[in-house]
């Protein structure tokens, strides 16, 4: 596929910024048995900031194209065409993903998961990378001795806080959280949006939170921008969005969801 998009390297200078995108459009092409082809735009000419210590909310109903461009902007596309450019002003962001379930290798153990990304990183000797390990499952509320025990032995809310030890043992300063709280029960959710919370003001993180709860969204956000068939149709303060909703598919999107 055709990739004209430019993922562009910025983090050596000096910026409010973490994230820029600019004119981004994200197209699937396909052959059908036959021989025809078509194609489909899941994300057309969007642009997105968000700045150093930001969350900002992505919200639209499924297929809308958030997921879409979380993975043009993270590097994960493969099998579309791509225009715009992508400008990182930190090293470049890790993920959470949606489902805690899926997203951890059920055969290692919890120790072996979050220690992975550094043994591949290749930077830290074994000695500095179990203290790192160790260090990050205070720091996301894991109990030290859940270090030898595999995924399945841990509740939904625990596999999530692994994730999210994971996205963090590099220590990026952007993280893109994919509906990080829709597979977990309501008791836990509140947890895990209080400890991303939490983690923001003691790493000095930003976020891309994406999800189709605003409620969720208004609990955590600092900005909103309201995603609808692959374009931005509205953007600014939650509060703002949330009180004064300019397009009718926010309108929409606020009354579906009673507030």
């Amino acid at each position: 596929m055709k990739h004209d998009t430019r993922i562009i390297d910025k983090s050596t200078e000096e910026s409010d910024l973490v994230l820029d995108v600019r004119d981004l459009t994200v197209t699937y092409k396909t052959s059908s048995v036959f021989g025809s082809k078509s194609s489909y735009t899941a994300v057309n000419h969007v642009n997105l900031s968000i700045r150093q210590g930001e969350i900002l909310g992505l919200v639209g109903e499924s297929g809308c194209g958030k997921s879409t461009m979380s993975r043009a902007i993270l590097g994960m596309l493969d099998d579309a065409e791509i225009t715009g450019e992508i400008i990182h002003y930190t090293r470049r962001p890790q993920m959470v993903f949606q489902d805690p379930f899926s997203s951890l290798n059920p055969a290692k153990t919890i120790g072996w998961i979050l220690e992975e990304p550094l043994r591949i990183f290749g930077k830290y000797d074994e000695k500095e990378r179990k203290a790192r390990v160790l260090d990050m499952m205070d720091r996301v509320g894991l109990e030290r001795e859940l270090i030898d025990r595999k995924p399945y032995e841990l509740s939904g809310g625990q596999k999530q806080r692994v994730s999210i030890g994971v996205a963090l043992i590099r220590r990026p300063r952007l993280i893109v959280a994919d509906e990080p709280v829709s597979a977990l029960d309501v008791s836990i959710q509140g947890q895990i949006l209080r400890l991303l919370l939490e983690l923001r003001d003691d790493l000095d993180l930003s976020y891309l939170f994406i999800t189709h709860d605003l409620n969720v969204c208004y609990s955590i956000c600092d900005r909103v921008a309201v995603m609808y068939n692959g374009q931005i149709v509205e953007e600014g303060p939650v509060e703002r969005v949330y009180n004064d909703p300019q397009h009718e598919y926010t309108k929409t999107l606020l009354e579906a969801a009673l507030i």
